[in-house]
């Protein structure tokens, strides 16, 4: 397993590289160029620029997160090839410095979805909330000003130009079904992993989050059998998954260990949290720690090891803790101490072993 900590860059995240470097076992920080448009080329200069600010730390720029993909893909609209060839062009630059692995979704106008970036929890600390009723009953433009309006942080997945025009978005998702989407995904798919397998990247698609539709929207990686028929769609293992254990766990139903196991040669990439999920539909991302929310983390992460996982992990989200003024989930102390519970239960199944 090796370890990489994600950072959102210089001017745009509360953690240094300095700070990422100290933290025991980070081999390489999960990156992406946030002021890039969705659906431009990144050029290699830009690229570049980034890798020599990671280049000085000694992290590496193995994985990135992400290189999103636009909606004009995902609607299967006639545009949508100009845009896979810019795909694929960054695709190859990525791969002119040493990219390994790229994480992408296919999640239809929204990345992730709360309610609340910022709920009290029990000792105190804050943390991503979703209230199942409140998305029930809530018009998507809510949300987006919720969100887009956070402490001047551009938020991952929620970038201006693409929440902009989303009343026309939906307007165009009204007439795209579920099957629509899954055919527009296997079009992709075929056109951009020939050039991954070229450049010797792994494409790591990312689940939904949450793993249901939201807002009439229709969600696909949702499920063990979604994600078994997403990688039959192209049978290549540079075509795989960023198994997301908080994504997928706020599903009951999911049996993360056992998709660990069943998909592990298709898994480049891991998110490793926890979330606490309520009777109501309601959950609230908590520490690592398998004893504070519904999620094994001790299974989940002997499943990787007994899978001999060596792809990249991260710890994903964190909680907001002694007052820590941070991007909502990622913060340095939380997901540090996440970084360190979870070597300690692999390094101790090392021994075992």
């Amino acid at each position: 397993m090796k370890m990489v900590f994600r950072w959102f860059g210089n001017g745009n995240d509360s953690v240094s590289l300095k700070q990422i470097k100290q933290i025991p076992g980070v081999e390489g920080i999960v990156w992406a160029l946030h002021d890039i448009p969705v659906g431009e080329v990144w050029s290699l200069k830009d690229i570049k620029l980034l890798k020599g600010q990671a280049d000085d730390y000694g992290l590496n720029i193995d994985v990135v997160e992400s290189v999103n993909v636009h909606e004009d893909i995902k609607l299967g609209l006639p545009t949508r090839d100009q845009y896979i060839e810019n795909y694929k062009s960054t695709i190859k630059n990525l791969a002119q410095v040493g990219v390994k692995v790229i994480c992408y979704n296919f999640m239809p106008v929204f990345d992730w979805t709360r309610t609340n970036l910022y709920q009290l929890l029990e000792d105190g600390s804050t943390a991503l909330f979703y209230e199942k009723a409140k998305v029930e009953n809530m018009d998507p433009l809510e949300l987006v000003e919720k969100v887009a309006n956070n402490n001047g942080y551009t938020m991952p997945g929620w970038e201006p130009e693409r929440l902009k025009e989303l009343k026309q978005l939906f307007t165009l998702y009204n007439e795209v079904t579920t099957e629509d989407l899954w055919e527009n995904l296997r079009y992709f798919l075929e056109e951009i992993i020939p050039v991954a397998e070229e450049n010797n990247i792994k494409m790591a698609i990312h689940p939904d989050d949450p793993p249901w539709p939201i807002f009439g929207l229709p969600r696909i990686i949702t499920s063990r059998d979604n994600i078994y028929r997403f990688l039959q769609l192209v049978d290549s293992p540079f075509n795989g998954i960023t198994l997301c254990s908080g994504s997928l766990g706020a599903n009951a139903a999911n049996d993360i260990p056992g998709m660990i196991r069943e998909f592990a040669d298709r898994i480049p990439f891991a998110h490793i949290r926890n979330v606490r999920r309520f009777e109501n539909g309601d959950f609230i991302e908590t520490s690592h720690r398998t004893t504070d929310g519904s999620i094994n983390i001790y299974e989940i992460v002997r499943a990787y090891h007994e899978s001999e996982f060596d792809g990249y992990a991260r710890p994903d989200h964190g909680r907001h803790i002694w007052d820590e003024s941070c991007r909502p989930g990622y913060g340095l102390y939380d997901r540090a101490l996440g970084i360190m519970y979870l070597w300690g239960i692999w390094d101790t199944l090392q021994r075992e072993k």
